[in-house]
C-alpha cells in the first residue's frame, strides 16, 4: 500500500513544544478534528523537548501518523494530519521564526512538571545552571539561539515576536501543574523581567496564559504495536501512537489571536478549571502514583495488572475515598468519574507501564498526593492510602534501579537510611513540616515495612 496522504500541509497557526506521544494523542488530535470543520485549518509546528528523536520519523512521513485506539473490544486506527512540520527542539532559531509569525495564534506545551524549572517560590530557578546560562545569553542578545530550558525558549520566542510586531498570542500549558496557566505566566514573566523590564511589560500586555486540565492515557508504543498498525492500515508507520478511547480537555482563559475549534473534539471551555484539575490530579494521577510505587512490591508492572489485584484495587478505592472528601464536586460526579477510571485502568489492551508513571516523583507527588494528605492531617487523620503512596515511593527510591527524577541522586541517598530516618528525610524533602510530624513519619516507616515484607 502507498504511504498515506492528506494533501498539502495546513498553514502553521499553532506551535507546540514537547513533541511526544501524549501531544500527538491529545492536542494534535483535537486540532485534527477541529480542521474537519468549516474555516481555515490549523497546522502545527511541533518541537521536541528532551531529545530530537521524535522529529526524525515524523518529518519522513510529512507529519502524518496513526493513532492506535485500543478499546476493551478491539483496536481501530485514525490517521492524524494536523502536524505540518516537526523540529528538533534544539533548533531555537526555527522556534523563534515560527513564534514571530503573525499567523501563529497559539503555543501549546507538554514538557512535564520538571520542564518549567521553577524555584521553591514558584518563579524561575535562577540557581539552576541551565536557567542561569539561558538568562545570560538572553541578556547579551547573542547566542539566544542556544536556549536549552523551556522558560528560556519561551522568553526568546517572545523577544522575537515583539521585535516582529506580530501581535498577541496564547500560551496553553498542558502539564500537571496546579493552576498551570498562572504558574507558567509567573515563570516566564519573571525570567523576561530579569532580561529586560520592557520585554516583561510586553508579555504582560500581549500574552495570555490559559489554564487547562488534560486526560488521555498514552502508553509507550512497542514494536508489537507498530506491527498491529501495519496490519490494520497496510502501512509501516514508523511513529504511531497508542491511546485509549477516553479523552478530556478542559480550558479556561483568553485566546486573543483566535484558536482552533477544539470543542469539535469534545474540549470544554469553562470559567474555572480548578475543580476538574483537582479531580484529575487526585483521583487519576494520584491513583497512578500509588500504583506506580506500591504496585511493584506485589510484582506488578502495569496499571491493568495492578488494578486487577484485589489488594491494589482496595488501596486505590481507599485513596479515592480520602481524596473525595476534599473535592468541591457532587458525590454523583465523583462516583461517575471513579467508575470510569476503574474501567480505564482495567483495560487490558492498554499497557501502561508503572515504571513510566513513576518518573519524576519529586515533581508529581506534591500535586497528586500531598494536597489530600495535608488536608487529612489538618483534620487529625492519618490517611492510610496517602501514607502508602509515600511509603511506596521510598521503596521505589531504595531499589534505585529504575529511578528517573531530576533530584534522583539526592533522593536515593536519603532513602538508603533506616526506615524511620528515610521516612523523615523524604517527607522533609517534599515539605519540611511533614518531616517534623512524628506521627506521620512513624506511619510511613511502618507502612514501608509492610510493603516490602
Amino acid at each position: 500500500m502507498a504511504a498515506p496522504s492528506a494533501g498539502p500541509a495546513a498553514p502553521i497557526r499553532s506551535v507546540h513544544l514537547g513533541l511526544g506521544a501524549f501531544f500527538r494523542a491529545h492536542q494534535a488530535w483535537y486540532t485534527h478534528v477541529a480542521n474537519a470543520g468549516a474555516g481555515e485549518p490549523t497546522g502545527i509546528a511541533a518541537f521536541t523537548g528532551r531529545r530530537p528523536d521524535a522529529a526524525v520519523p515524523l518529518r519522513a512521513q510529512d507529519g502524518l501518523y496513526h493513532l492506535l485506539v485500543r478499546g476493551r473490544d478491539g483496536d481501530r486506527t485514525e490517521l492524524v494530519a494536523s502536524l505540518s512540520t516537526a523540529y528538533d527542539g534544539a533548533d531555537v532559531e526555527a522556534w523563534q521564526q515560527v513564534i514571530a509569525s503573525p499567523e501563529v495564534a497559539v503555543v501549546t506545551l507538554t514538557v512535564t512538571e520538571a520542564g518549567y524549572r521553577r524555584g521553591p517560590g514558584g518563579g524561575p530557578n535562577l540557581g539552576d545552571p541551565a536557567v542561569a546560562d539561558d538568562l545570560l545569553r538572553l541578556r547579551l542578545r547573542a547566542g539566544a539561539v542556544d536556549m536549552t530550558t523551556v522558560p528560556g525558549r519561551l522568553v526568546a520566542g517572545f523577544a522575537a515576536r515583539r521585535a516582529a510586531d506580530a501581535g498577541p498570542l496564547a500560551i496553553v500549558p498542558c502539564d500537571n501543574l496546579i493552576d498551570n496557566g498562572p504558574a507558567v505566566r509567573r515563570v516566564v514573566t519573571e525570567l523576561a523581567a530579569a532580561v529586560d523590564a520592557r520585554l516583561a511589560e510586553w508579555v504582560g500586555g500581549n500574552v495570555s496564559f490559559v489554564s487547562t486540565t488534560i486526560d488521555r492515557i498514552t502508553p509507550a508504543t512497542t514494536p508489537e504495536d507498530r506491527e498491529v498498525v501495519a496490519e490494520l492500515t497496510g502501512y509501516a508507520d514508523a511513529s504511531p501512537v497508542v491511546t485509549e478511547p477516553f479523552t478530556e480537555w478542559v480550558l479556561a482563559g483568553d485566546f486573543p489571536a483566535g484558536r482552533p475549534e477544539w470543542e469539535r473534539g469534545g474540549a470544554r471551555f469553562v470559567d474555572d478549571v480548578k475543580p476538574f484539575e483537582q479531580r484529575k490530579l487526585w483521583l487519576l494521577n494520584g491513583a497512578h502514583s500509588l500504583l506506580a510505587y506500591a504496585g511493584p512490591t506485589r510484582g506488578h508492572t502495569t496499571v491493568a495488572e495492578a488494578i486487577g489485584d484485589p489488594v491494589c484495587r482496595s488501596w486505590v478505592e481507599e485513596w479515592w475515598d480520602e481524596a473525595a472528601r476534599h473535592l468541591p464536586l457532587s458525590a454523583e460526579d465523583v462516583g461517575r468519574y471513579r467508575a470510569d477510571l476503574l474501567e480505564r485502568f482495567a483495560n487490558p489492551r492498554i499497557r501502561h507501564n508503572l515504571a513510566q508513571i513513576a518518573m519524576d516523583g519529586s515533581q508529581k507527588l506534591p500535586i497528586r498526593v500531598l494536597p489530600v494528605l495535608t488536608r487529612e492531617r489538618a483534620n487529625g487523620a492519618l490517611p492510610p492510602a496517602g501514607i502508602r503512596a509515600l511509603a511506596g515511593w521510598i521503596a521505589h527510591l531504595r531499589d534505585g534501579t529504575t529511578v528517573r527524577d531530576p533530584r534522583g541522586a539526592e533522593l536515593v541517598a536519603a532513602a538508603t537510611a533506616s526506615a524511620p530516618v528515610a521516612a523523615r528525610k523524604i517527607l522533609a524533602f517534599l515539605e519540611p513540616k511533614l518531616g517534623e510530624d512524628t506521627e506521620l513519619v512513624r506511619a510511613v516507616a511502618d507502612t514501608y515495612r509492610e510493603l516490602v515484607g
